[in-house]
């Protein structure tokens, strides 16, 4: 019994341990959930490096605004449904600017930089950290 409760505490440890340390999310986002909003779905791909943004009416202009005051992006949508790749963004907070049908929807995407992978080395078991 001392033996199963030990082993059961070590692999909750180390469960702990890997979602403390794994692989972080490339970015983040922080919707707008405002009522006057809901016409514009916000959604971050299933590897989170791209935005998708999907409107019932037509997306105008797209436009986004770094830490530092500069926008980094800064184009015309003319359809429906936008794909914004987040890798070309700089690391950190992202307030993004869409507008729809004379509103402006405001929301904020943050940029955590590169996900780690782990790989090891067999010969020497050790590993090293690569990013993409």
């Amino acid at each position: 019994m001392k033996k199963s409760y030990i082993l059961f505490s070590c692999l909750g440890f180390m469960a702990m341990v890997q979602k403390a340390f794994g692989q972080s999310s490339y970015a983040s986002l922080e919707k707008n959930r405002n009522i006057y909003a809901k016409e514009l779905s916000q959604e971050l791909n299933t590897t989170k490096d791209t935005l998708i943004l999907k409107g019932q009416k037509e997306i105008g202009y797209v436009y986004s605004i770094n830490e530092s005051y500069r926008r980094e992006i800064d184009t015309y949508a003319g359809s429906k449904e936008y794909k914004v790749p987040l890798d070309k963004l700089t690391i950190g907070k992202h307030v993004f600017v869409v507008s729809q049908s004379g509103k402006r929807i405001v929301f904020v995407v943050r940029v955590n930089g590169e996900s780690a992978q782990v790989e090891t080395v067999s010969s020497t078991k050790m590993a090293s950290v690569k990013t993409r």
